[in-house]
């Protein structure tokens, strides 16, 4: 669709679960920054909350807003810029990426090697599963659980297998456990009964549990589940983002098992980006294959579609973009 000169299409969240298309002016960068006409954008499933429309919600957004997973091609830049050109294929850190451009600090990208020219790159949430196996700390010859295979489950099921860890993989859907099998899972369990997969976690392990841990749902029942597998002296890692209030733990547990717990949630902007840069580089060597995961792509005035799905999960959906 064209659009006037000096404008662009961008998607504004106007209430709950209502985006509309709107033509805005295009945004323009400033000293130390670039702007980027945007190949795509992923979709976060913490943009779920926001769209349903929390007390906490001011609507409208700003144009583009809740979009944080952007790439493509660097078409403008601000003064003082040095280390990236007009014409550069980058992966961004911005905050307004449901549109057709959007503006990142230059130093906020990553350049993309020409040798992924054609695939979707959402470099942020890689980098959050880069960043998320960093933090668990991983060895080879360990028993690691995973619970909830979606997107970040589902690297990290990769990256805990090449590192040589026995993983195993527990989620809801039968479709994500056969893409857990197809990441490097020794076994895998269905998430439905509390005591019996600390049953059969007892089991596979000699009843010593696993010495990681990694909660990637956000909810209540898989955070009290990911405890009871921590073996002790372990390491729980929290990688589900929880937007739906307080949790409740069992301290008792937690303390008699003497495990560490560690929040892997990143906000240091260059952990972050070393973060993506991690990602590229292990996508660009073959570890990870983003066309195994980015199963489905939207045009921008299909978002609210690419949010229901995302919420949905349905058949083989791991996670959606979307297309300007």
């Amino acid at each position: 669709m064209n659009v006037p000169a000096g404008t662009m299409r961008a998607a504004v969240l106007t209430g709950p679960r209502s985006f509309t298309i709107q033509d805005v002016p295009l945004p323009q960068p400033g000293a130390l920054q670039v702007r980027i006409r945007l190949e795509g954008c992923g979709v976060c499933p913490s943009n779920l909350t926001p769209w349903h429309g929390p007390e906490w919600m001011n609507f409208p957004t700003d144009p583009g807003a809740l979009g944080h997973e952007a790439w493509g091609e660097v078409d403008a830049v601000g003064d003082g810029v040095t280390d990236v050109q007009v014409g550069d294929r980058v992966a961004a850190l911005s905050g307004k990426a449901y549109a057709q451009y959007d503006v990142a600090d230059a130093v906020a990208v990553v350049k993309l090697p020409d040798s992924l020219k054609d695939l979707d790159l959402p470099g942020e949430p890689f980098g959050c599963a880069m960043n998320i196996f960093r933090r668990s700390d991983i060895k080879a010859g360990q028993t690691v659980a995973i619970l909830g295979i979606g997107f970040l489950g589902a690297i990290l099921v990769r990256l805990a297998s090449n590192a040589g860890a026995r993983v195993i993989a527990i989620s809801r859907r039968q479709e994500s456990l056969d893409l857990a099998k197809e990441m490097g899972a020794a076994e895998t369990i269905p998430m439905h009964d509390h005591y019996e997969i600390i049953d059969q976690v007892k089991q596979l392990t000699g009843e010593r549990f696993c010495e990681r841990v990694i909660e990637a749902v956000g909810k209540q029942w898989p955070l009290d589940l990911a405890a009871e597998l921590t073996a002790e002296g372990g390491r729980l890692v929290i990688a589900g983002y929880h937007q739906d209030g307080p949790r409740q733990v069992n301290m008792q547990l937690w303390n008699w098992r003497g495990f560490d717990v560690v929040n892997a949630h990143e906000r240091d902007p260059q952990v972050a980006l070393q973060g993506v840069k991690d990602a590229v580089a292990a996508i660009d060597g073959g570890l990870i294959d983003p066309r195994m995961l980015i199963t489905h792509r939207y045009p921008l005035d299909r978002i609210d579609e690419a949010l229901q799905a995302t919420e949905d999960r349905p058949g083989n959906f791991v996670k959606a973009v979307i297309v300007p």
